[in-house]
């Protein structure tokens, strides 16, 4: 087990949590990004992301002199042992990965490097990807120097990343040599968790079975709480007595408006893509993404139905990320939902404790509140898009308090029925019948 020189190229979720996190463990690490603006806030121990202990790690590697930021990707990758690519791949208007991102840094390596290397891929890359990024760095190298390539998924949750990077369940490494295996060993030996060591393209397939299996599980339960609603059943007992099923487990059974965020949108149908290119069709993760890209609405058509129109209302939102505990706003319910809202002549009074900037750049023209109690006052409706702390702790009698029309739809289930009932508060939520307020 030695200290390694390692760059990272990205500063993103994955490029910016692993680089600190190696350097967490004694390497020293230099983490790339073109953005001089970002550059200049990181050296001063300033996350550019919103994730819990983030920036204490990053101060610490900064004070213990292993922890760089720099523009200059020739400086940081010219005698690097690793260079790790963290940098985005973007869905395509087909549904496909954008891989622009990679093939530049690979071209900048390739142009840089001066000494054996290997280069690891985190990002999330179509299965052969890895293949072509090796022979794309051998046929652009300008020196006689030895470069291999390994893939390396990422497994990390935005809101829980750190913590996902220092006690995964499982690290995965894909190579196709003893020394870029023996070399990846080394450098997360000081993490002491499991290695999974396998090809590269089952490394790469790994990493998009797994994400698309949990999205799968969310759209299933989304759909069985549908269909609940309907035959009169509530999906929160469905859940709680499938979750004693060890093969089913407990985790990813609530129901909601669905998935968003950087990963099970992009992958689901980056997989949907992968599959329709070699002339397969992958019926059950179609079906996913079909039930997800509905789900994120069903809350705004609930309210359609119960309303005669959203024109000239004040309609408080509470959450706007599409998770508790980060500021990403992708793929978000509350973009499509606030769109409509706004479409339909909707007042729109929107909180949340840390997406609200972000959300501005979409929506510059609604009304935005420092407090949801703020949002709430005089409503006609409110929608519950995410639930932090902050909106869950809001007590059922708040709403009866404050709005105008205690009218409540929740895509969280983050009340118990029975409890908004007796507040007086009209409840919807997924997959569990209305509660009315009791007159």
């Amino acid at each position: 087990m030695g200290k390694y020189k390692i760059a990272v190229a990205g500063t993103g979720y994955v490029g910016l949590v692993a680089g600190v996190c190696f350097a967490h463990y004694g390497h020293d690490v230099t983490c790339v990004d073109v953005d001089e603006n970002k550059v200049a806030l990181m050296r001063q121990g300033i996350s550019p992301i919103y994730e819990e202990g983030l920036e204490a790690l990053m101060q610490e590697g900064a004070r213990r002199g292993l922890l760089h930021y720099t523009t200059d990707f020739r400086a940081a990758y010219r005698d690097a042992q690793a260079i790790f690519i963290g940098v985005g791949t973007p869905e395509q208007s087909d549904g496909s990965a954008n891989l622009r991102y990679i093939a530049s840094v690979a071209r900048q390596i390739a142009e840089s490097v001066e000494k054996d290397c290997l280069v690891v891929v985190k990002s999330t890359v179509p299965v052969g990807t890895n293949d072509k990024v090796e022979q794309f760095i051998q046929d652009s190298l300008l020196r006689d120097v030895k470069v291999e390539v390994a893939s390396n998924p990422e497994f990390l949750a935005q809101g829980t990343a750190v913590r996902d990077t220092l006690e995964a369940a499982r690290i995965v490494i894909g190579t196709e040599s003893e020394n870029a295996e023996r070399m990846l060993r080394d450098i997360y030996a000081p993490f002491n968790l499991p290695i999974v060591s396998v090809k590269r393209r089952s490394a790469e397939m790994i990493k998009y079975a797994s994400n698309d299996f949990l999205a799968l599980k969310i759209s299933y339960m989304n759909d069985i709480a549908n269909l609940c609603e309907l035959v009169g059943a509530d999906i929160e007992d469905v859940a709680y007595g499938m979750s004693f099923d060890a093969r089913i487990g407990a985790k990813f059974l609530q129901a909601g408006i669905g998935y968003g965020g950087s990963c099970f949108p992009k992958d689901t149908k980056a997989l949907k893509y992968l599959a329709r290119q070699h002339g397969y069709a992958l019926k059950t993760v179609e079906a996913a993404v079909e039930v997800n890209a509905l789900q994120k609405t069903r809350l705004y058509h609930k309210a359609s139905q119960r309303l005669i129109s959203f024109s000239g209302l004040k309609i408080a939102v509470l959450g706007l990320t599409f998770k508790p505990g980060t500021d990403d706003l992708r793929e978000a319910p509350s973009l499509d939902n606030v769109a409509l809202l706004v479409e339909q002549g909707a007042q729109v009074f929107a909180y949340d404790p840390k997406g609200m900037d972000h959300f501005r750049q979409h929506f510059p023209d609604i009304t935005y509140c420092d407090q949801p109690q703020q949002a709430l006052e005089q409503a006609n409706a409110c929608f519950l898009l995410c639930e932090w702390p902050q909106i869950r702790s809001i007590p059922p009698q708040t709403y009866k308090a404050l709005m105008r029309t205690p009218l409540v739809f929740d895509g969280r289930n983050m009340y118990k029925v029975e409890d908004m009932e007796a507040a007086g508060v009209e409840y919807y939520s997924i997959g569990r019948r209305p509660g009315l307020p009791s007159r």
